[in-house]
């Protein structure tokens, strides 16, 4: 498998929509009721801000998308562009630590560094930004890859919004 890396455009936005779609409703299967899924798909997604900021990843291998993910030096944590309270003020990098955003992987890619891959893109990224922490909004799915690769829960949410308790868990690192 060779994995290749670049930042997303809008050109890109219709086939990560549905790579969103398609991860929320098989990976977050083990985790979630189907209530929550639902609930997850009004509350995450696709962030347009992380495309126009320069700051959304995604990975191909031949081509082809299979996983996504960005980092973000505006206050939101986690939501797309449909999803209620966003806040776009910039953040300060001398005091507050960067979000990682909107990670993705395709069923059929999980578990084959996609994740990692990603992570490691946002953090250079952040870090090359000159901030020292990051943090993020993780579900239950994706906490095994935060703690391998050095995140630590820091809170744990439960965001009702999309009409179910969907659990999350505000993780950071240190750069």
């Amino acid at each position: 498998m060779t994995l290749t890396h670049r930042l997303a455009t809008p050109a890109d936005m219709p086939a990560l929509i549905a790579l969103m779609d398609e991860a929320i409703g098989v990976l977050q299967q083990p985790f979630l009721t189907p209530d929550q899924i639902a609930a997850s798909r009004k509350l995450m997604g696709l962030d347009s801000q992380l495309i126009a900021d320069g700051t959304y990843f995604l990975v191909e291998e031949d081509g082809v998308i299979v996983g996504s993910g960005g980092w973000s030096a505006r206050a939101t944590l986690y939501g797309g562009d449909h999803t209620p309270g966003r806040d776009a003020h910039r953040l300060n990098p001398a005091t507050d630590a960067a979000r990682v955003r909107a990670m993705y992987t395709h069923p059929d890619f999980a578990r084959r560094g996609v994740g990692r891959l990603v992570l490691s893109l946002c953090e250079a990224a952040a870090r090359e930004a000159g901030f020292a922490r990051v943090e993020l909004a993780g579900t239950l799915a994706g906490q095994p890859l935060y703690e391998a690769c050095g995140y630590t829960v820091l809170e744990r949410l439960s965001d009702e919004r999309g009409g179910s308790p969907v659990p999350l868990l505000r993780m950071g690192k240190r750069l």
